[in-house]
């Protein structure tokens, strides 16, 4: 964060507030949780109090099931909840949370687009904003997802990693 000046969201291991503090005083602008906050709900309201909503994201692995609906799950996809992702994200946002990244276990690594119905869903039950992680394979893809899903933003990482496409290609063709 001493050289570059954008915003920075820091994740796993936070399992108590003052993990959340240490990385916010190490320079990050939010801190995500996801494992802790599933074993314990209130611990969103814990680390809230401390850090303001505007600071925590949820962070969300759903998997689909076969009744259209999608389960939470952990532990990078391995450990699955029983909990509902629409539920779950419900009572994060009543419990304090500012901000949901939702990954589609499903789309993670297929490159063949973003899990548009799972997003949809999730922007009808609240208005916090949500980042959509997990199967960009095309700009087409990130157009949908910002135009269909109205998404506040997505994440990319294998694109841009393996120089698929680049920042500037994914904002010309949003800008169009």
């Amino acid at each position: 964060t001493k050289d570059i000046f954008i915003p920075i969201t820091v994740g796993g291991g936070i399992r108590n507030v003052d993990d959340a503090l240490r990385i916010l005083r190490c320079g990050a602008d939010k801190v995500a949780i996801n494992s802790q906050a599933v074993k314990n709900p209130s611990f969103i309201s814990e680390v809230a109090s401390y850090i303001g909503s505007q600071s925590l994201v949820l962070s969300v692995e759903a998997k689909k099931r076969e009744n259209n609906s999608w389960e939470v799950f952990t532990s990078n996809g391995r450990d699955s909840t029983g909990l509902d992702v629409i539920s779950w994200i419900e009572q994060s946002v009543k419990l304090g949370v500012g901000e949901v990244l939702v990954t589609s276990i499903d789309k993670e690594g297929t490159g063949k687009g973003f899990d548009i119905d799972l997003a949809t869903k999730i922007k009808k039950i609240t208005d916090v904003p949500i980042i959509l992680s997990g199967g960009f394979g095309s700009n087409d893809d990130a157009k949908k997802a910002i135009n269909k899903a109205k998404v506040d933003a997505i994440a990319i990482a294998d694109a841009i990693h393996f120089n698929k496409t680049s920042i500037k290609k994914i904002k010309d063709s949003l800008k169009k």
